[in-house]
């Protein structure tokens, strides 16, 4: 297989995408080679099999200003890149953007290439009615991610890197709580806080966003001690999974969250309200066996030869 991979960002060191760096590694393995488009590059470390090629996002000098004329810039380009590296992929996995598939569907399709789209989220709008009457298969992490009624759905479960998120027996945890997510209205970091205050310890919480002002009024109003530690790498992150006490899981996103598998495979205990976690037997060894990248990547695979 010759894989075109089209996503947001590939920086290893980013706080909400730079899981996708060990995706983009475990595809490597699989595949004869990949091709990788993405709206903004930052570092990365990539076998020799792939190669990247960015949108300009990340550019600092850009000729146009306007949002509308961005938008036309990147279209463009994406445009000219799937054209001009057509002979070096075959397959075609949109992760997380059905924008691209509308801009590359037709495309792809009458250069038969195999077309599949990666989606965690439970908003449904025309984006993603229109890109699943192109693609040959969707691929969610779980019943609640894909609100879309499609016989092209396959519930594949998350891909956390249980090599990389797994528990330390040398390190030792503290009596403090762990919230993560971005700072915004939907993932409730304001009740985790509430959860502090009534437990009388202190609150780390992860993320950056626009809420910040306002949980920082909130802790200070309570008299909860809380530390924003702002948007973390991988390693950051890890490093808070293995140290706190519980993670603290308020989001009303209503989907499989990756935070709580990723606090699971490394051992932490979780405090969740969501339905689609609630019940669920959370452990390292369950997080292996249902939501390991090593077993996802294959599986995604395979699906594309059935």
């Amino acid at each position: 297989m010759k894989l075109l991979l089209v996503t947001q960002i590939v920086d290893r060191d980013d706080a909400i995408l730079g899981f996708f760096h060990r995706w983009i590694e475990e595809f490597s393995k699989h595949v004869e080679s990949i091709e990788v488009i993405c709206l903004k590059e930052g570092k990365h470390n990539l076998p020799s099999n792939v190669r990247v090629h960015s949108l300009g996002k990340e550019q600092t000098t850009i000729i146009y200003d306007s949002g509308l004329l961005k938008r036309i810039g990147y279209s463009v380009r994406f445009l000219y890149l799937i054209w001009k590296l057509r002979k070096n992929y075959d397959t075609v996995l949109v992760h997380m953007n059905p924008e691209y598939v509308i801009l590359g569907g037709l495309f792809w399709k009458s250069w038969k290439k195999s077309i599949g789209l990666w989606y965690t989220h439970k908003s449904v709008d025309l984006k993603l009615r229109v890109a699943e009457l192109f693609v040959d298969v969707i691929f969610t992490a779980s019943k609640e991610s894909f609100r879309l009624p499609s016989k092209k759905l396959q519930v594949m479960g998350h891909g956390i890197d249980t090599e990389f998120f797994a528990p330390d027996e040398k390190v030792s945890r503290g009596n403090h709580l762990l919230s993560v997510g971005r700072l915004m209205p939907t993932k409730r970091h304001d009740l985790a806080i509430r959860v502090a205050k009534d437990a009388g310890v202190a609150l780390r919480i992860a993320g950056e966003g626009v809420e910040r002002e306002r949980l920082t009024a909130l802790a200070r109003e309570l008299g909860v001690q809380v530390t924003f530690l702002g948007g973390l790498t991988q390693l950051g992150l890890r490093d808070e999974y293995r140290i706190a006490t519980k993670l603290i899981h308020r989001s009303e996103t209503g989907s499989l969250d990756k935070v709580v598998l990723e606090a699971a495979a490394c051992g932490c205990l979780v405090d969740s309200t969501d339905p689609a976690i609630n019940g669920l037997p959370l452990s390292p060894s369950y997080i292996r066996e249902h939501h390991s990248l090593q077993s996802l990547i294959p599986r995604i695979i395979e699906a594309y030869v059935a």
